[in-house]
C-alpha cells in the first residue's frame, strides 16, 4: 500500500475503532514510517551513549538492484509476510517451499502476528507495535501472490485491466525496464499495482495462473479487519468479539478507494487529508500531518537532525527525553517486531528467513 493506505487511511481506521486522536495519530505515523525507516546502524551522542536503529525499508525501491533489496531481514518481516499457504502451524501446504513463504492475506502467520502485537499493549513502544504491525497485516492483502525473495513466481506478464484487456499503459512502462534476476522481488514485476486501492486488474504469475485483483474490495477487507485488530487492543483481548467498519464510514472509505485515482500516492494523500479537514468522517474534523525526516519529524524531535541520510561519523547531542521519544519508541518496536517474526514466529511454521 501507498501512504494515502498506510497514513491517512490507518489513522481513519484506528479512530473509528475508538482510538483517541493522539493514539490514532502514533499508530498512523509508525504504520507509514515502515515504508520512510531507511537508515540503520548507530546513533552516537556527545556524551558516549549509543543507540543502535535497523531499516524496515530501502530508499529507493529499485527493484533493479539484487544487492540492496534481496534482503529478508527487510522485506519478509515488514512487507511481505509468509503466509503458509493459508494453513496453521505444524501443516505445509501444497507445492515447495516457495509456498510457505508466498504472502497471504489474513493467513494465520499474520493472526498471530496481531495477536502478539495486542498482548504486547503494556510495553512503553505498544502503539508504535501496533502500528508496524497494522502495516505489515495491511500489506498482506495488497501484497498477496508474492514473496519477498528473489523467486520466480513473482513473474508477471500479459497485464490486464479492469475490462479484462491488455494493460497497455503498464506494458509500455515495462518494456524499458532493465529485466534481471533481480525482478522477480517482491512485486517487481507489476510495480505500483498491488498498492494502489482504485485499482482492477489482473495478471499471469510465474506458474502460469490468471490471478484477478480487485484492489478496493481487498483494501476495505483488510480495513475492516485492522479496525477489529484495533477494537481488540483497545479491549485488551485479542479473542474479543468485534465487528469491524460500520456505515457510512465503510462506504466513505470505500468511495475514497474508487474516486481518488491518481498515480501519485502522495496525491492521494493529501486529498484523504483534505477530507479530515473538512470532517467528512463520524468523528468530526481532524488536521492530520505527516513528515518523515526533517523538522516537524519524530527524527528531528529526537535527533534535532534535519539531514535525511545520517553519517557514520554523525554526533547528535545527548537529550534525557530521547529515551521516551516517538522515534526511539518506533525503533524499539521496529527491532521487536523483526525478531518476533523471524525468530519466533516463523518456526513455527517451519520457516527459516535471514
Amino acid at each position: 500500500m501507498d501512504i494515502d493506505s498506510h497514513h491517512a487511511g490507518t489513522y481513519v481506521v484506528a479512530r473509528l475503532a475508538g482510538m483517541t486522536h493522539r493514539d490514532a495519530e502514533i499508530v498512523a505515523y509508525s504504520a507509514q514510517y515502515v515504508d520512510d525507516a531507511t537508515n540503520e546502524g548507530v546513533i552516537r551522542f556527545d556524551t558516549g551513549a549509543s543507540y543502535r536503529r535497523i531499516c524496515s525499508a530501502h530508499k529507493i525501491l529499485d527493484y533493479r538492484n539484487a544487492e540492496s533489496l534481496a534482503s529478508a531481514r527487510v522485506w519478509v518481516p515488514f512487507h511481505f509476510l509468509p503466509g503458509n499457504g493459508g494453513v496453521p502451524a505444524g501443516q505445509d501446504p501444497k507445492g515447495g517451499y516457495v509456498d510457505k513463504l508466498i504472502c497471504r492475506p489474513n493467513s494465520p502467520v499474520a493472526k498471530d502476528m496481531v495477536r502478539a502485537a495486542i498482548k504486547g499493549h503494556e510495553a512503553p513502544y505498544a502503539l508504535h507495535r501496533l502500528g508496524i504491525t497494522a502495516h505489515v497485516y495491511a500489506d498482506t492483502w495488497a501484497h498477496q501472490g508474492f514473496t519477498g525473495t528473489n523467486h520466480e513466481v513473482n513473474k508477471a506478464h500479459d497485464l490486464i485491466g479492469a475490462n479484462g484487456e491488455p494493460d497497455v499503459s503498464m506494458m509500455s512502462r515495462l518494456k524499458g525496464f532493465f529485466v534481471s534476476s533481480a525482478l522477480p522481488l517482491g512485486h517487481g514485476a507489476v510495480l505500483g499495482h498491488p498498492d494502489r486501492p482504485y485499482l482492477v486488474w489482473g495478471y499471469t504469475n510465474g506458474r502460469g495462473e490468471k490471478i484477478l485483483r480487485n484492489n478496493p474490495q481487498d483494501f476495505i477487507t483488510a480495513y475492516d479487519a485492522m479496525c477489529q485488530m484495533f477494537r481488540r487492543y483497545l479491549a485488551s483481548n485479542p479473542d474479543a468479539d468485534v465487528p469491524g467498519l460500520l456505515d457510512p464510514d465503510r462506504t466513505l472509505i470505500m468511495a475514497l478507494f474508487r474516486t481518488l485515482t491518481d498515480p501519485n500516492g502522495h496525491v492521494r494523500h493529501k486529498q484523504w487529508l483534505d477530507a479530515l479537514s473538512q470532517g467528512h468522517f463520524s468523528f468530526g474534523k481532524v488536521n492530520l500531518s505527516y513528515t518523515p525526516k526533517g523538522e516537524g519529524s519524530w527524527k528531528y524531535a529526537a535527533l534535532g537532525t534535519l539531514k535525511e541520510v545520517d553519517d557514520e561519523d554523525d554526533i547528535f547531542p545527548f537529550r534525557p527525553e530521547f529515551l521516551q521519544s516517538d522515534w526511539q519508541l518506533f525503533h524499539d518496536a521496529l527491532q521487536l517486531h523483526r525478531f518476533h517474526i523471524v525468530h519466533e514466529l516463523l518456526p513455527r511454521y517451519g520457516i527459516c528467513t535471514a
